[in-house]
């Protein structure tokens, strides 16, 4: 039996909030790689591993943690686009981790995404049926640790 076409592992993630507080300090925030762990429930740490700070064709290593299973990602700056848009592909997933802000107002609106342009890759498709409790699952746990995500980013940048 497939899952319904709205929980497969594939799907397009998305959490979104307007926080009360100038796009300058929301994307100062989001392009810290630094902070991201303060606010990812799954993220410890982001490690640079090139030269030159947040840029395109920026290789990070993530190492994640879900429970006790730890893993390492890696992640390539697809898209900066300055005070709107990055963008990273994590190669070992296959899925591509969006943040995008505009101005709402007096605040920022930020929606963060994960889409899988192609489609996950066949370690992702192994790796989490065998430790991260299944491909659908561990899909929607993103999903809701992306909306927690944005409402610690949001806390933080209105602080």
């Amino acid at each position: 039996m497939n899952a319904p076409a709205d929980r497969v592992a594939d799907r397009e993630l998305r959490a979104e909030a307007t926080i009360a507080a100038p796009p300058e300090r929301v994307w100062s925030l989001i392009t810290d790689v630094s902070r991201m762990p303060d606010w990812s429930p799954e993220l410890l740490r982001m490690i640079p591993l090139k030269r030159g700070g947040m840029r395109r064709g920026q290789w990070y290593v993530g190492i994640n943690r879900r429970k006790a299973v730890v893993w390492p990602t890696r992640n390539v700056v697809a898209v900066l686009e300055p005070g709107r848009v990055v963008a990273w592909d994590t190669t070992s997933s296959g899925a591509r981790w969006i943040w995008e802000i505009t101005a709402a107002g007096e605040g920022t609106h930020v929606v963060h995404r994960r889409p899988v342009p192609e489609k996950l890759t066949l370690v992702s498709r192994l790796f989490a049926p065998v430790f991260l409790g299944g491909s659908v699952e561990h899909a929607d746990e993103l999903e809701a640790g992306m909306a927690a995500t944005v409402e610690r980013l949001k806390a933080v940048a209105e602080a």
